[in-house]
């Protein structure tokens, strides 16, 4: 991919105005989550190097840290393997008034476990059964459950991949499991797809973060929690339907130009 192919980069400046104006919605969104005693789980899932991790640091960048917490779990030691597989991501579920966002979650066993063979085929369909019914329950429950999927091209992939390992102070993010998903692109599709036909409930929707833009990809998922309406906002889709056109500035944060054609 040259530089004319890649996504024309959000201007700085409009990125850090429009973000800082969204992340002082984050924090009146922690306050109401604090004073009416809810409980808010977000997850983020999605490919390699598709950005989840810098925007969950842009998420939580202003927030209360007794209040707002990240779970990324270790791989299961061997007693977690023995429980029940919801088990472990439960223990890390929110008490009233606090927000937990999960850096991967339960969906490792529809995408890397099932693409690497860490799960049986019965214990990969048996997940597919439970885990509408497991997101149900916690919907009814009370908890406000957000599931967003980051997305980047191949090509994308494969430049951020060949940064981090040109760049000693990023190298300890490039795994071999990484490299690996490289070959298995295809199989990680299958996977993907696999997983929305199951999961992608109303209860719990999933919504599609385009990442081929690091700064768009932020500002929309940003954009789409609680605190900026109950529906997402421009640049995020809902699993194989068009994105719904927005207010000029979404428009440009999805891709789009402003009136002005900045």
């Amino acid at each position: 991919m040259t530089d004319d192919e890649r996504i024309e980069r959000l201007p700085k400046r409009v990125y850090e105005e429009e973000l800082y104006r969204l992340q002082g919605e984050l924090v009146k969104l922690q306050e109401w989550v604090r004073t009416e005693g809810a409980r808010v789980v977000v997850v983020f899932e999605g490919r390699d190097a598709a950005g989840k991790g810098s925007t969950i640091k842009r998420v939580t960048e202003f927030l209360n840290p007794r209040l707002a917490r990240i779970a990324a779990l270790p791989a299961p030691t061997e007693r977690e393997r023995s429980q029940w597989y919801f088990q472990r991501y439960i223990e890390q579920f929110p008490a009233a008034g606090e927000i937990v966002l999960f850096d991967r979650s339960w969906y490792n066993r529809a995408g890397v476990e099932r693409v690497m063979g860490f799960c049986t085929k019965q214990e990969y369909m048996r997940f597919l059964h439970q885990c509408p019914i497991f997101e149900r329950l916690l919907v009814e429950d009370g908890i406000l459950l957000r599931k967003y999927w980051f997305s980047v091209s191949d090509k994308e992939q494969e430049l951020r991949f060949r940064s981090r390992l040109q760049d000693p102070m990023r190298r300890w993010k490039l795994s071999a499991m990484d490299l690996e998903s490289i070959s298995r692109w295809e199989e990680y599709s299958r996977a993907k797809d696999e997983m929305f036909l199951h999961t992608d409930i109303p209860e719990a929707p999933w919504y599609v973060v385009e990442s081929e833009d690091k700064r768009r990809a932020r500002i929309n998922m940003v954009a789409s929690t609680p605190a900026s309406g109950p529906t997402p906002a421009g640049g995020l889709t809902r699993p194989g339907t068009p994105g719904k056109p927005g207010s000029p500035i979404r428009r440009f944060l999805a891709g789009g130009r402003t009136r002005d054609g900045r």
